[in-house]
């Protein structure tokens, strides 16, 4: 099989830690070009990974080398400029979360996507865990009944985080834009992508100034049932915790670790598989699984998932969170 020629943009943690040691030790794939706007960092990089084209422009990138696709792991600022110019020049494109700093510029993206006819996927890793995986499979299975109610979320230990997550400018957004728009992803996909109606929001900044360091958020959908996420920067805990409920009208299932409880024969018993992976080894899989379906999506193996479409829906509900939580009422999406 000819190899899938590869560039990445934006040489961070995210390409160091995660995206290059995996595209690395896959046999069909070639990293043949990176592009930072850091050309120290970006030297370094290329040669720590052996990557033998570096630029620091993405468009001398697109124009200097062949590629199949791009992967856009820039700050989320640069997310839209990039990916346009590698949609112009015909290539796929996997451009990691929040897909942009806002709803305009991703209703931008999915319309260029669909311009040059190219496949544009935003990276939702977190759809790729393998505990996730079976639980949607157990709600697609109808093993708990008619679900009605998720609560989840992501609380981290405090830390204060001087880059440039925390510039509203280059972020447009704090901790709901990095990791409430992840439960806020899986809720809707293990739910099947209902409609959203209202939106509540209440955001604090106890350890931020330009963006949120924690948000609750509240969600009607269009069916009755509710969607809770809660997320966090700053709380005082000596472990992150990172938790899923679903309940249904017929059991009730949690993530992290994973189980299924169903009421059979007067007890209730657990579903789940018995053997459950660690946290550091599902969140490697996610990543692993992510970029083996990004890889199978542009050689046509199959329809690509976590779409352009998806997330600027995604957006338009994150956008009437910041509403919400500015205007402090709730806020109907019609």
């Amino acid at each position: 099989m000819e190899k899938t020629r590869l560039g990445i943009v934006g040489l961070g943690w995210i390409a160091q830690v995660v995206h290059l040691p995996i595209l690395l030790k896959s046999p069909d794939v070639e990293v043949v070009a990176a592009c930072d706007m850091d050309r120290r960092r970006g030297k370094l990089v290329a040669e720590k990974f052996g990557i033998p084209h570096l630029y620091n422009n993405i468009q001398q990138m697109l124009d200097g080398v062949d590629l199949s696709a791009v992967i856009v792991a820039t700050s989320t600022d640069a997310h839209k400029e990039v990916t346009l110019a590698s949609l112009r020049a015909g290539k796929d494109v996997l451009v990691e979360k929040p897909i942009a700093r806002r709803y305009s510029e991703a209703v931008e993206m999915a319309e260029a996507a669909k311009a040059h006819k190219r496949k544009l996927m935003v990276g939702m890793n977190h759809r790729f865990r393998p505990d996730t995986m079976i639980l949607k499979s157990f709600i697609e299975g109808n093993e708990l009944g008619q679900v009605y109610f998720v609560r989840t979320g992501w609380l981290r230990k405090r830390n204060i985080d001087t880059s440039w997550i925390v510039q509203k400018d280059i972020s447009g957004g704090g901790v709901f834009l990095d990791l409430g728009i992840v439960m806020l992803d899986m809720a809707l996909w293990m739910m099947g992508y209902p409609v959203v109606k209202r939106v509540g929001a209440s955001h604090y900044n106890h350890k931020t100034h330009q963006v949120e360091d924690t948000s609750l958020v509240s969600l009607t959908l269009g069916n009755g049932s509710r969607i809770h996420i809660e997320v966090s920067w700053s709380m005082y805990l000596e472990d992150d915790l990172y938790f899923c409920h679903v309940f249904g009208s017929d059991g009730t299932a949690t993530l992290n670790p994973l189980r299924v409880n169903k009421e059979l024969h007067g007890s209730l018993v657990n579903l789940a598989p018995a053997k459950i992976e660690s946290p550091q080894h599902l969140f490697k899989r996610s990543y692993e699984n992510e970029l083996k379906h990004f890889l199978g999506a542009i050689r046509g193996v199959h329809t690509i998932v976590s779409t352009a479409d998806e997330a600027v829906q995604r957006m338009r509900v994150a956008d009437a969170v910041y509403r919400s939580a500015r205007l402090g009422k709730e806020i109907v999406l019609t």
